[in-house]
């Protein structure tokens, strides 16, 4: 069974740990995303989680947002390419204005689920550096102690789940079909490949209990034309012109 870095092969500073909220007056890093794919993924995540009725006011799903952490007294912000909190405090102040981060255990509840898309050239996701900057992998593992953290090449499609086990991280072992069941989420997460928004390649998707995809937007709307088609046939097999009935319908 495969687990994570060795952190205890580093030396061992105690950890204090405070959540406390970002001031208002530090700056977020403006930094790029490291390629037009990533978006495109974490959104298409969100999408069919939306189409199903799945989202729920209290929760948080968010992409690129900082997570943000007091650590032996410096403040530590990883914003992973997609997480998923299920219960936090509604956003207060003038304006609801949107978050600028997040702060567990402070704003609601740890992240259920961490995913982070493997950029080609950085390998950080794996990264269990317990000194400033802190590596995503011990900050997911260690500070946050997140159940599920995902990591997800969109080069190649390799998918890796891993769960907290006792203090460390474990690599789950993916089904039949390569799909993961998450059950923070009741639904099972697995590679897919095709086309969306131009883009070709690998996608993460969802399968509820069931083993069944849930679908798209476009992908929504390609079956309810097939459906038009294939009544517009049946009716005309009898005799009735659909034309006419929607004429009818319409008036």
């Amino acid at each position: 069974m495969v687990t994570s870095p060795k952190v205890a092969d580093q030396p061992v500073v105690p950890l204090s740990i405070i959540w406390e909220p970002l001031p208002d007056d530090v700056p977020l890093e403006e930094k790029p995303v490291e390629n037009s794919g990533q978006p495109l993924i974490a959104g298409a995540l969100r999408e069919a989680l939306e189409l199903a009725d799945w989202i729920r006011p209290e929760m948080l799903i968010a992409s690129n947002l900082g997570i943000c952490a007091t650590v032996n007294g410096s403040l530590v912000i990883k914003a992973p390419d997609w997480f998923y909190v299920a219960t936090v405090q509604p956003v207060y102040g003038a304006g609801q204005r949107d978050r600028r981060s997040y702060t567990p255990n402070l704003e609601g509840e740890i992240p259920a689920v961490v995913m982070e898309f493997v950029s080609e050239t950085d390998g950080g996701e794996y990264s269990s550096k317990r000194t400033l900057p802190l590596g995503k992998w011990f900050f997911y593992e260690q500070i946050l102690r997140v159940p599920i953290y995902v990591i997800f090449e969109p080069l190649t499609g390799r998918l890796e789940a891993h769960r907290l086990c006792g203090e460390r991280y474990e690599l789950v072992e993916a089904d039949a079909e390569n799909r993961y069941w998450l059950a923070e989420l009741g639904l099972f997460l697995g590679p897919w490949q095709g086309e969306k928004e131009g883009r070709q390649g690998y996608w993460l998707r969802w399968w509820n209990e069931a083993g069944l995809l849930l679908p798209w937007a476009v992908e929504r709307l390609a079956a309810e034309r097939r459906r038009v088609k294939r009544m517009a046939a049946l009716l005309r097999r009898q005799g009735i012109d659909p034309e006419e009935i929607g004429s009818m319908l319409s008036e």
